[in-house]
């Protein structure tokens, strides 16, 4: 798993992007890693709209070379949008070191500021043409399957009739805040939901990259011997399968499987894999905080293959491969017979008086 590279940011940049924010006057910083710091090499100042002044930084972006781009937006002019710039053609150590540092750079000088961000892996995808399409994808909503659609009539009637509560979603998660990534209401209410029932079901979320979310893409009842064609096998996702079993002591376990199948591009690879252990850590919240009828099991799986994933698979990765009436303790440890009572030691002779 990709963790956070541990470059901070230098003063130099902390500096001029304070001033930038106070003044206004900088439309485009451009920042890159430079011994072991985030260093700013650029800057653009505002002399046009966002558009226009796009089409000049075609001239400060080089086809190999990755960099970071802060960009000053028109409305209003108090918000930034930052920008991962990595061309495909980059070498691997780059991309892995960028989308590694790319958290720290917007935590580092403040996350409230930047209310938007942006891949490119080429200089097409920053153009005021890619931009625009960049907000209507944004804006557009995104489509609900039957059972998301379900849920939001649901909640369309509460509100109808006055009940405005809607729990932890009137906040943002904290949880994804930490790394960047947000969650929508609807993958948060299907996780808290998965663990409700004593039956077999399959939550799958996905990353939106422009808006660094979590969104729920599947939330459907899936039996073991269908998990493997459930799951897409066509680009990353996160699984988490509430598998109803009979070798489990609590009835069943709930898996949590990262996929990510070896055609997916290479800035997606990194981004899941960057945020799998933190996704892993707050649907585990979620489920204490609902009550859920099965643990979620310490062991998480990886795949490049969906197709592998059987009961066979589960069994073993959970240390289930044992007798069916045989206890399995949440961690995986396995008690295939009763505990035999401790050894009594026998009383010593009585004191002569």
């Amino acid at each position: 798993m990709a963790t956070t590279s541990g470059i901070g940011v230098s003063p130099e940049l902390t500096k001029a992007f304070s001033d930038a924010v106070e003044t206004k006057n900088v439309r485009f910083f451009k920042v890159i890693i430079q011994d072991e710091s985030l260093v700013p090499v650029d800057s653009l100042p505002v002399t046009d709209s966002f558009n226009e002044d796009l089409v000049q930084l075609q001239d400060y972006l080089e086809d190999r070379e990755p960099c970071y781009i802060l960009a000053r937006l028109d409305d209003p002019p108090s918000e930034w949008l930052a920008i991962s710039y990595v061309p495909n053609f980059a070498n691997v150590r780059d991309k892995t070191l960028y989308a590694s540092t790319r958290s720290s750079l917007t935590r580092s000088l403040g996350s409230t500021i930047f209310t938007d961000s942006l891949f490119a892996i080429s200089k097409a995808d920053l153009t005021p043409e890619a931009y625009e399409a960049h907000k209507r994808h944004k804006a557009a909503p995104k489509p609900l399957s039957a059972q998301e659609q379900e849920m939001a009539n649901i909640k369309a009637a509460e509100r109808e009739a006055g009940n405005s509560y809607e729990g932890s979603n009137a906040r943002k998660n904290h949880i994804g805040q930490r790394v960047g990534l947000s969650w929508s209401s609807e993958a948060e209410d299907a996780v808290k939901a998965l663990g409700s029932r004593n039956d077999s079901r399959i939550v799958i979320l996905k990353i939106e990259p422009s808006t660094e979310s979590l969104e729920l893409d599947s939330f459907v009842d899936v039996t073991v011997d269908n998990l493997s064609s459930s799951i897409p096998s066509d680009q990353p996702s996160y699984v988490f399968y509430a598998w109803a079993n009979p070798y489990s002591q609590a009835g069943g376990d709930v898996v949590f499987i990262y996929s990510c199948p070896t055609t997916s591009p290479v800035r997606y690879r990194m981004l899941y894999s960057s945020a799998a252990i933190s996704t892993y850590l707050a649907v585990k919240e979620f489920l204490v905080e609902s009550g859920s009828t099965f643990p979620l099991a310490t062991k998480r799986f990886e795949t490049s293959d969906p197709a592998e994933l059987d009961e066979s698979f589960l069994k073993a990765g959970l240390n289930h491969n044992g007798p069916v009436d045989a206890i399995v303790n949440n961690n995986g440890a396995r008690e295939d017979y009763p505990a035999k009572p401790s050894f009594a030691k026998p009383k010593g002779p009585a004191r002569r008086r």
